[in-house]
Parts: structure tokens; sequence; C-alpha cells
């Protein structure tokens, strides 16, 4: 199934991405709604390429979801990012929207037990995202707009989720090509590039050195994810880069020399991916006879085209480099990001929208595939932009001035781990932001993306430190609050409420509970010393990974803040606090308190810390609790009750307002409304806790703990 570009049929794409600017708001409306169904329509146009119903329930490869997951998970996205913006208050469908939330980038709280999914029906899931459109599309019609758009403007979590969506036609690309050819379809919609040849020979291009100034501010005319603004002024020093990204047939030189099997060309973490998947080549080849292989394109096997790039994940790329440099008695490795983006000044990109995707395969303008590597040229180098991404050296992280957004606090942060890499440049697939100039994607350096490389010849590159809550002021700060010392004679709140909670319980079986609203998980730990089996639960990634990481390796770190801009560095191990013992009774999840997955169940106890006035509708939370809690099992609550409408709208508050009669409604007296048919009201009582802001600033807080038992 070879095409020419001349046969191309996905000019439906062409729309690069929409400009924040504009003058005329109804004329922008109508932008962002074609932006929105071309996105829409081509997602599920790539999903046609399933053979039948049948693939959609197989996973491509283990640590992944089916795939009717990723064909759901777009859609619920629009919604849930909408309910936690407070721009909708009713969804659309609860179970899918808990179900198809979660679990694409291997995380410890990523749920990948076949035995807590039973999927939808495919025709189910075509409805659903049938419903979910005629949402949007009203949505764009409704919604307040005001030009240029904001992140605080509503029409941005619109914008959020298309290119969200734009981010999973390229990763759900990628997964196609991991599944038997059996369970494709040969569909013309996406047609493969027929110049096929040998590889040309590389060389090294010089690069003269220059200053980069990284990022971009908030009122840049383009969208952006979070980790995109702020400021990095970097210095490159000269360097030389290969003219070509490296080719299958310049890659396979390596593989015909063993590269796999020698591991002097490996760090430990390639080594361990040799290991547990005892690969000899790439992913995408398939072997033949005496080391002979074909291709593995999105929807067929080919003849190996020697003349395209290579796709390889960091490891592979990085063991290359190493042998090259054996080979060549030259220093070779990855670029570094700051050196990609002196390519592209030193070429004389512009950005959109004056980028011109005719001369780059991007944005599926050509092909469904990738092309010889030496075909879009720029300048003296080629495929500066598009064909596959460029593994870099550099890890993610945050730029000066970085800064969450609230709809998404888990899009950025979770990967400021030192275990993800960037990638840049773009792919035949990539789209919307990704080709953006700004645009900052990372993987973990195991996965397989349409991504290859190219080499460079340079001074060394700094050593990145691992320091994944340097930026995040707020993680380390609950980090202190949970795990470090006690101030003023108050005790810790999190150790506090799980003796209390505790002994409340002594009375029944302590089997399992519930950790909900756990934020970095010191609960939970203490939890675990006199239950058998805790669940630590919290919407936030970027809380819930602190104690993931805490049981992975029993120690985390985080900055504490001084005067002004002073931090002292401090470090949690849990041998120091006594639970060493206990953490692997303890479990990690991401997940939402007012639409849990309904695997969550069994409990004797559900402990809500300072939890209820921080939901977006705690009704939905408190009306079902109690179907999760097993019989003459507790719910604790605690809340210092303070309603705010950014969290919560009024209308679900469930107190701290006049009823129609003028009455006070306290939250005690609705909690006792809404939860006096299933439980029994035990017990209350005041649990203080201190917050340090600065070495001279506290929050003083009584939080109200309640006491209930289940009917």
């Amino acid at each position: 199934m070879s095409h020419n570009a001349s046969s191309n049929s996905m000019h439906t794409l062409h729309t690069l991405a929409i400009s924040l600017n504009g003058t005329d708001v109804e004329k922008k409306r109508e932008e962002i709604r074609e932006y929105f169904h071309k996105t829409y329509s081509f997602y599920e146009k790539l999903f046609e390429c399933l053979k039948d119903e049948d693939s959609f329930y197989l996973k491509p490869e283990p640590t992944r979801h089916p795939m009717i997951f990723y064909f759901g998970h777009t859609a619920t996205f629009f919604i849930n990012k909408l309910i936690v913006a407070n721009i909708i208050h009713e969804r659309l469908n609860a179970k899918y929207e808990s179900m198809f939330a979660v679990g694409v980038d291997e995380m410890n709280w990523d749920d990948m037990d076949k035995s807590h999914y039973t999927w939808p029906k495919l025709s189910e899931i075509k409805a659903y995202r049938d419903t979910v459109r005629e949402t949007i599309d009203g949505l764009i019609s409704t919604l307040p707009l005001k030009l240029p758009i904001s992140q605080e403007d509503p029409m941005w979590i619109i914008l959020m989720g298309i290119e969200h969506e734009r981010i999973h036609m390229e990763t759900s690309s990628v997964l196609h090509r991991q599944l038997p050819l059996k369970y494709i379809n040969d569909n013309n919609y996406f047609p493969r590039c027929d110049e096929v040849g040998s590889s040309p020979i590389n060389e090294m291009i010089g690069i003269e050195g220059g200053n980069i100034i990284l990022g971009k501010d908030k009122d840049h005319h383009l969208y952006g994810w979070d980790n995109e603004y702020g400021k990095k002024e970097v210095e490159v020093s000269s360097f030389k880069t290969s003219k070509f990204l490296v080719s299958n047939g310049e890659f396979l030189d390596f593989v015909k020399d063993k590269g796999y099997e020698n591991e002097s060309f490996w760090e430990e973490e390639g080594l361990e991916f040799l290991r547990l998947n005892g690969v000899t080549s790439p992913v995408f080849w398939i072997e033949q006879d005496n080391k002979t292989f074909r291709y593995r394109a999105m929807l067929e096997e080919m003849d190996m085209p020697l003349n395209w790039p290579v796709d390889v994940n960091y490891l592979e790329a990085k063991a290359f480099c190493r042998w090259k440099s054996h080979k060549d008695a030259k220093e070779y490795r990855l670029l570094s990001e700051a050196e990609w983006h002196r390519l592209y000044q030193r070429a004389g990109i512009n950005d959109i929208p004056l980028f011109d995707d005719r001369y780059a395969n991007i944005n599926f303008r050509y092909w469904a595939s990738s092309s010889p590597v030496d075909k879009f040229a720029f300048g003296d180098l080629f495929d500066v932009m598009g064909n596959v991404w460029q593994w870099t050296e550099s890890h993610m992280d945050a730029y000066e001035g970085f800064e969450v957004h609230p709809a998404y606090d888990d899009f950025s942060v979770p990967t400021f781990d030192g275990k993800h890499n960037l990638l840049k440049g773009g792919s035949w697939a990539s789209t919307g932001n990704e080709i953006m100039k700004h645009s900052r994607y990372a993987f973990r350096r195991h996965f397989y993306q349409h991504a290859g490389f190219r080499y460079v010849i340079g001074n060394e590159l700094e050593k990145e430190t691992e320091n994944i809550y340097e930026t995040d002021s707020l993680v380390s700060q609950y980090c202190d609050f949970q795990y470090g010392e006690e101030y003023f004679g108050v005790q810790n709140f999190a150790v506090a409420c799980a003796q209390k909670a505790i002994k409340y319980t002594q009375d029944i079986k302590q089997g399992s509970a519930l950790d909900l609203g756990c934020a970095t998980g010191r609960a939970s730990f203490e939890l675990a010393k006199s239950f058998d089996k805790v669940c630590g639960i919290d919407y936030s990634a970027r809380f819930v990974q602190v104690g993931a990481e805490l049981q992975k390796s029993n120690k985390v770190g985080y900055y504490q803040n001084g005067e002004g801009s002073l931090t002292t560095r401090h470090e949690v191990h849990l041998d120091e606090l006594g639970l060493d013992s206990i953490k692997d009774k303890v479990e990690f999840w991401q997940g939402d308190a007012c639409n849990l997955q309904e695997h969550f169940k069994g409990y004797d106890l559900v402990l809500g810390t300072n939890l209820i006035d921080r939901l977006y509708e705690p009704h939905l939370f408190l009306e079902s609790i109690h179907e999760r809690i097993n019989k003459n099992g507790y719910l604790i609550l605690t809340s210092p009750y303070t309603w705010l409408e950014e969290y919560t709208a009024k209308e679900f508050w469930i107190g701290g307002y006049e009823d129609e009669n003028g009455n006070q409604v306290s939250t005690l007296d609705g909690l006792k409304k809404m939860l006096g048919k299933t439980f029994e009201f035990v017990a209350c009582e005041d649990v203080p806790f201190v917050i340090r802001e600065t070495p001279r600033k506290y929050q003083h807080t009584l939080s109200e703990m309640s006491v209930w038992k289940k009917k």
C-alpha cells in the first residue's frame, strides 16, 4: 500500500493550530469549532484501521491498556477537565469518565489489572463519543469568549481537550504499529511513502554556538502546556551534528556488529531493558534469516526502507552512540534540548502560523509513515522538523517561573523525575501543539514513539540532577506538612488523624482502609501500622507520586522555603519514621473521590482528611461512599470547612450558608442530613494542624473530625 504525496487524502487535518489572538469573537468560535471537529473525526478515522471489534480489546503490548481504552480516553478527558474547571456540573457517563481516565505512562498509580475492568461494547463508546462531540460543539457556541484567550478562560479547557486528542493521534498510531497485522485494516486514508532505497552516507555539519532562551511568556499567541512557560537561558557551545537522522541502513551496521549483544555499549538501565525484553533489534524491525529484516509501518509490513529514519527508544540510541564512538574513536552523543533549538534557529524556521508544513514530513501532510532522511532539507541539515522525533540527552524539567495548570496538574510534574527524556522536532504524525517551536514532550527512556535520533560531537553536557520537587512549591509544602517537624507543640496532622482513626475502629476487624485525599501519603503509611491493607488515593498525581516514590526507594527530597528566595533541602526516610517495615501493606492510586472506579470497595475504614470542602460536587461522594464500606465499617471525615467557590460551586456546598428560611446551615448539619440514612453519627472532635509557609509565617487551623459508623 504505497502512495505518492500527490495521492494523499489526509488534507482534512491540515489546520496547524489555533491562534489565541484575534478581534472577531464569532470568527474565533468557528475556527475552534472547525479545529475541534477535524481533530475528533481524524482520531476516529485512525481507529477505523482496526479490523473488527475484537481488535479493540487487544493490548498492543503488556504495559498498555487495550485499544478500546484509548478510543474512549480522549472523549472522557474533555468531560473530566470541564468538571474539574467548574465549567460543567453534570457528567455524561460517570462510569466511563472514571474507567477511561488514567493509565497511559506506566506510572505506579496506573491501574493495569485487567480484573478491574469490564470494557463497554464498541458501539456504546461510539455513542458516548457522539454525545461528547455534541456537548463540546454546544459549549464552543455558548462559553464566554474574549480575545486573546488566556489560561483562565473556559475556552482554554476546550483547546486543552483538542490538543490532548492530537497527542493521542500520534501515540495511538504507535500502538497500531504494535498490533499484529491480522488485526489491522488496509486503509487508503493513511498512505505510506513509497520512496525506498539505500541509505545516504551521513556526515557531520559544524554548528556555531550561541545564546538560547528557552520558554515562553503567558501571553504567547499559541496554546501551550504548563512545562512550556517560564524561562531558561543557555549558552550553547559550538558543536557538530549529523546531517541526516540516523537511517535504518546506518543503524543496521550496529545491529550486524552485535551491538545489542555487547554489554559495554549499554548503561545499566539499557541492560535491564535488554534483560526484560530480550530484544536484538528495533521494535519495528521483523527479523528474517541471517540478520535480514522487514519493516513494520503503521498498517503493513514492507521491505526494509534503508533510507528512512530508524525508530528506536532512547536506550538504543544511546547504545548506538557508544558503539559509533568506539568504532570511530570519537565521542558521539545525542543532542541537548538547547542544541536542537540552535538547529531550529540556524535553519531559520518560522513557528506557527508561518510554519509551512509542505517542506517537512509532519502533520500527516503527505504520509502516515516516515520518508527518506535526505528528502526534506532545512539548509544543509535535514529533518530538523518532522519525519521522526529526535531523542535528546535532556531530562524533562521545569523552567524558572513554572506553574502547574490547575485543571491538568499531572501533565508535566510526574515527568520531572529524571526518568523522562525530551524529544524534539516532531514526527510525520505530529500535529497541533506538537509542531510548535516551544513544545516539550518527554517519555520514559524505554518507550517507543515515532522517534529516532541524530548524533552530535560537542562538549560534554553538564550532568542533570534528579530532583522532582525543585519547582513544585505546593508539593514541597505538603511534604513538610506530612513528614516534617512539628511546630508550636501541635502534633503532626496526618499522624494524629491516623491514630484517632485506628482508635475509633478498634471494635471491628481492621482489615482494609482507604485513605481518600491522601496527599503525599503519610496517613496511609500510619494506618498500615494497624490495618492489614491500606489504599491511598488522591486526585493529584503530583501528591500521589511522593508516597509511591517513598514506597519504592524509601526516601524522597523536598525544599523548605526560607526567607525570600532562600530554600533548604530536606529528605524524608521511611526507616527513620518507623514506616519501612509496613510499606508493602500500602498501595497508591490516582483517583477522583467524586467518581471512583467501581473496584475501590470493601473497606472497613474510609478516612477523608481535609477533603469535603475541596470537592467539586461533595454530594456525589457523600451519597455513594456507603457502597464502598463494609457493614459496621467507619467513615471518618476531617475538614476546616473553608468553602470556596473556586473549588466548589456554592450550590454544592454542604454547609456554610443560609437556607431559604434564613437559617444558618453548618457543614456538620449538612453531613448529618446526607449521611444519616446509612450511617450512625458516633463522635466529633477538633484536630488542630500547623502548616509552615516560611520561618516566620505559619497557618494554624482547626479541622473538625466527624466519625460515622455504617448501619
